[in-house]
């Protein structure tokens, strides 16, 4: 494989390793020391493989490379030189020696510890996603302002005051108090949550970066699922939320793009190998004794898997709607009920219980009750699915409102 073809995997891999593991050694107030030698030893892999070709075993160069250069830079630096110099130096040559420890233990240790400081609670939501994607995830800044559909610049003073808020707060780069995890770790599913559904329900239209957004999720819960002290629960509910979504990915677009409906999926797309996963993550979810919105999510993405479209599941999935409501209240999750109440109770029940929603300014609304009055009152339907079109963002989905229209026509 050419170093074209292996760098930018091994950058999505390692680069986030390199970060973590030198972070942990010089603490988090030098984050940007620490990133400027792992994308300048990727730098110069880029230079020296290109011309000699890939080394034998090409992550232990990169540590390599990374040792040597987080040496140099301390010793160029009189502050560090006078001061913490000899610990730091210490510590990066008992730990990023080229024939470092890369087992996963060694790895999770460093990447979970990071992985709390990033979603440490005294920063926003919005900037832990962010924190997350660039430092544990090695997306880059282009890549994150895709997935946010904003500018690098809105993008790199965000992560540049998060980064200031963590140095002023002094957060160390280390797993919580065993007596703290629990609270802590809330707020790190809910980032990874909340990175996830950046993936899952973006309208950006970049349809392998929304993936890799998922993907990125799951691994990130995988690690905390993999650990002792953070297997929790929870985490196993969240795992099985997103194998349960990520499962029928392909089938949600079309080749153009555009969103296709849940009950006209082809559902020889689905991934039966995920779902297979989500139902183990499902099972280990139940041990706990707390009921979490991501068990209670879990339960209707799992349903959402089964083929039969029978009254019996959209009966259990209503159930499992009005106890997440009662849990957690979402305008979001509300508008979703009522789809599962027109299956399980009938299209005139459904249409009050939406309308009671008054979603005014989501173009999803008006699509649904497009959908419910296409049957009962098609003016009404007309009306809705005229509104939805003036409310989408995109392209594609003004592109699939517009073919609902069209039908009126027909």
């Amino acid at each position: 494989m050419q170093s074209s073809e292996i760098l930018p995997h091994l950058f999505r891999n390692e680069y986030t390793k390199i970060v973590s593991v030198l972070c942990k050694h010089i603490g988090f107030e030098r984050l940007e020391i620490a990133e400027e030698i792992a994308s300048e030893t990727f730098l110069t892999a880029t230079e020296s493989w290109g011309i000699k070709g890939n080394p034998q075993n090409p992550t232990a160069w990169l540590y390599s490379v990374a040792k040597n250069k987080a040496k140099n830079y301390l010793q160029r630096n009189s502050v560090f030189q006078n001061k913490i110099l000899p610990e730091i130096t210490k510590s990066l040559s008992e730990d990023l020696e080229p024939e470092i420890d890369l087992s996963p233990e060694n790895i999770y240790d460093s990447q979970l510890s990071m992985m709390f400081a990033v979603c440490h609670p005294s920063i926003s939501p919005e900037a832990q996603v962010g924190l997350s994607l660039r430092i544990l995830c090695g997306f880059g800044i282009e890549e994150i302002a895709d997935a946010f559909l904003t500018n690098k610049e809105t993008i790199n003073k965000r992560l540049f005051r998060a980064k200031e808020k963590l140095r002023e707060e002094k957060i160390l780069i280390q797993l919580p108090a065993p007596e703290e995890i629990e609270d802590r770790l809330d707020t790190v599913l809910s980032t990874i949550y909340l990175l996830f559904n950046e993936g899952y329900h973006s309208i950006s239209q970049n349809k392998a970066l929304r993936k890799d957004l998922c993907l990125e999720a799951i691994r990130l819960c995988s690690m905390l699922a993999e650990n002792k002290i953070t297997d929790k629960p929870p985490v196993y509910a969240l795992l099985a939320l997103m194998c349960f979504h990520t499962s029928r990915f392909e089938a949600r677009q079309d080749e153009n793009g555009e969103q296709i409906l849940y009950q006209d999926q082809d559902i020889n797309l689905w991934n039966y190998e995920l779902i297979g996963k989500g139902e183990i993550f499902l099972n280990k979810a139940a041990n706990g004794t707390k009921l979490t919105k991501y068990h209670l999510e879990a339960g209707i993405a799992y349903l959402h898997t089964q083929k039969e479209d029978t009254k019996e599941k959209w009966e259990n999935i209503l159930q499992l709607y009005n106890r997440l409501l009662q849990l957690q209240y979402s305008p979001i999750a509300a508008l979703n009920r009522t789809y599962a109440l027109s299956k399980a109770n009938g299209k005139e029940e459904a249409i009050i219980e939406a309308e009671k929603l008054e979603l005014k300014e989501n173009h999803f609304y008006f699509a649904l009750l497009g959908e419910l009055y296409f049957d009962i009152d098609k003016t009404k339907s007309l009306e809705n699915f005229r509104q939805a079109y003036s409310l989408a963002k995109t392209s594609h989905d003004k592109t699939s409102i517009q073919k609902k229209i069209d039908q009126f026509s027909m």
